[in-house]
């Protein structure tokens, strides 16, 4: 399997990724916004999930990345980096005991013991790519990321399934604030491209349109028109 754009995007919107509220809700980042982007659905399902999976190696070959290890961010990408690992351990031209580590995070860290014990239930190794499901300004994210850095892991790689492109309080985007931290960044969506797309196929008026216009001339690395 390639990676194809074009492809990720139309499952992101036949899977329901995107959809819009008439009354702004109030997301993890601590933002209003009249619109979601949300892969809990898709991760709740085995099949949908598998496919996921294979859109991610897909991107990492595209990308000509080889990590020994995917990682998913607690709690949202936990389990597409758990299945993830599995499929690229198994494609594995040396797949054996001991040849790859099933890693997982904890979402609370214990208050005592080494990094290893404190930050992870099985820790990655060897060069790692970290999976995020949802980039609005990177809290979980980053603190994740600085976990790692503590426990000594090599990221190669952070990956974002969709990216809001919004920037963060301190005024950089994800991908800056984690560039900055030293890790390359790559995001396989965009909420520039998405959001006009299922703007046109769920039609939630010009309201509604108006006001995401609004949030991304405040938040967005770059404005967005939906209202012609």
């Amino acid at each position: 399997m390639k990676f194809n754009q074009k492809d990720f995007n139309k499952f992101i919107e036949e899977n329901n990724i995107y959809g819009f509220f008439e009354e702004a809700i109030t997301l993890k980042s601590g933002r209003t916004s009249h619109f979601y982007a949300n892969w809990r659905n898709v991760v709740e399902d085995v099949w949908l999930t598998d496919r996921v999976a294979d859109y991610i190696i897909a991107f990492t070959k595209e990308n000509k990345l080889e990590p020994d290890t995917f990682y998913g961010v607690p709690d949202g990408a936990t389990k597409v980096g758990i299945i993830t690992q599995y499929k690229w351990a198994q494609a594995a031209e040396k797949y054996g005991k001991g040849s790859h580590v099933l890693a997982m995070g904890r979402k609370q860290p214990k208050e005592h013991g080494a990094a290893k014990d404190k930050y992870f239930v099985g820790m990655p190794r060897g060069k790692v790519i970290v999976i995020e499901d949802v980039t609005t300004t990177g809290g979980s994210l980053l603190t994740g990321l600085e976990a790692l850095k503590e426990a000594g892991v090599n990221v190669i790689a952070v990956i974002s399934l969709t990216n809001r492109m919004e920037k963060r309080d301190d005024g950089l985007s994800v991908k800056e604030a984690v560039e900055k931290l030293g890790f390359p960044f790559l995001n396989m969506s965009s909420s520039l491209d998405l959001l006009p797309l299922m703007y046109l196929k769920l039609n939630p008026g010009d309201a509604i349109g108006r006001a995401i216009e609004v949030e991304f001339k405040k938040y967005g690395v770059e404005p967005l028109e939906l209202v012609k």
